[in-house]
């Protein structure tokens, strides 16, 4: 049966060979991955983690079984930036785990990790046992061993999985992810798409591939299930389909995510669904540190919107400015130490931009480059240039 996403498929390997629609099949093939299964006979949408990917299970002995594996992964951030993390099953954030109130559950978690680790089901209702806090309610996974986590989804609601073990450098490192409890009763309203998208912050020292789990504060990259634009997949979804957006968070600080052209409501947290009496219109929804927040609007408004956190250096992330930070006075002329693409500071926050040349190489800067507020415009609207001392 010629489907949607055959036709979506074909289409991107007919266009794929034209650099000029180079971007529409990149488009193309997003939709046809986000394409949903055809319809079955239970209410649930088929839940999209952009970038990311569901876990299949299996069952065995009246329990749906997944298996996660704990690893180094090896992330592209955007194309061509690969950086050092750690994941579940060859990505970060890991794949999403999907079942339904009700199911009888048993996840093994297999530790391919140099260090010992386990994996706590965050928001969950379960026996004691089963909560995955090394040192507390269970021993540590040693490397090279699978632990066993069993019990029955007491609930419904978007909820989360990461570490209890050396937690700053596990989730700094990129172990999380999604596990989302549909109700057995089917949403109501019914919901037609469901994405689900990890907010996290990173510091990748420049010329290095590896985070830098010791920072609490000063990071220079901010990223959605692990990319960054233009490396994020579009959410596509049709005119007035009923939408729902999960956002999570294991990052230091809170992320007010904005979306454009809508407004919707705040429906649920990791403590569950909100009732419907109690919704919140929004167009900003705050995330704060160890949470989930549940987003639904219907998409009646069409055309390309903009969905972003708020905090300006997340916005940008480390887009060029295109502007330069040179001393009009050049008291020195010292080369830069750094034989890598430089990054600039941004201001209050640390958030830093890439300079690079046309040709894709490093702009140089002088010693005092580094000592220079950030360009700001003048009262007549002039660039002006003031030095740390001034």
């Amino acid at each position: 049966m010629f489907t949607r996403r055959k036709f979506f498929s074909g289409a991107a390997a007919l266009i794929g060979g034209s650099a000029l629609f180079k971007r529409i099949a990149q488009g193309a093939e997003v939709v046809a991955a986000q394409s949903p299964a055809p319809a079955s006979s239970n209410a649930y949408p088929t839940v999209v983690t952009p970038n990311g990917s569901s876990l299949p299970w299996k069952m065995v002995g009246g329990a749906k079984e997944f298996h996660l594996v704990a690893e180094p992964v090896r992330r592209e951030f955007a194309p061509g930036m690969l950086v050092n993390c750690w994941g579940y099953n060859g990505q970060t954030p890991g794949p999403t785990l999907e079942a339904v109130e009700g199911d009888r559950v048993r996840i093994l978690v297999t530790n391919h990790l140099p260090e010992p680790t386990t994996v706590h089901w965050h928001g969950f209702i379960l026996p004691n046992g089963m909560d995955g806090v090394g040192g507390l309610t269970q021993k540590h996974i040693p490397p090279g061993e699978t632990y066993a986590y069993e019990f029955t989804l007491k609930q419904h609601g978007v909820q989360m999985y990461h570490p209890h073990s050396d937690e700053m450098v596990q989730m700094a490192m990129g172990m999380q992810g999604f596990f989302v409890i549909h109700p057995k009763d089917g949403y109501k309203p019914a919901v037609d798409r469901h994405f689900c998208i990890f907010l996290q912050e990173w510091f990748v020292e420049p010329g290095t591939s590896t985070p830098n789990p010791n920072i609490m504060t000063d990071f220079n990259l901010f990223t959605f299930n692990s990319r960054v634009w233009p490396g994020t997949d579009p959410l596509v979804v049709k005119l007035n389909q009923r939408v729902r957006i999960s956002l999570a968070n294991l990052s230091m600080d809170s992320h007010p995510i904005h979306f454009h052209g809508h407004h919707g409501w705040l429906v649920g947290t990791d403590g569950g669904p909100i009732p419907q009496s109690a919704w919140v219109p929004q167009t900003t929804i705050n995330v704060p540190p160890g949470t989930t927040q549940t987003l639904e609007f219907v998409a009646d408004n069409p055309g390309d919107w903009a969905f972003h956190c708020h905090k300006n250096h997340h916005a940008m992330n480390v887009m060029n400015h295109r502007e330069s930070h040179r001393s009009k006075s050049r008291r020195r002329e010292r080369k830069s130490p750094s034989a890598c693409a430089r990054l600039h500071g941004d201001g209050t926050s640390g958030h830093a931009r890439d300079e690079r040349n046309e040709h894709g190489r490093p702009e140089k800067h002088t010693a005092d480059d580094d000592r220079h507020r950030p360009v700001r415009p003048d009262f007549d609207g002039r660039h002006v240039y003031r030095p740390e001392n001034s």
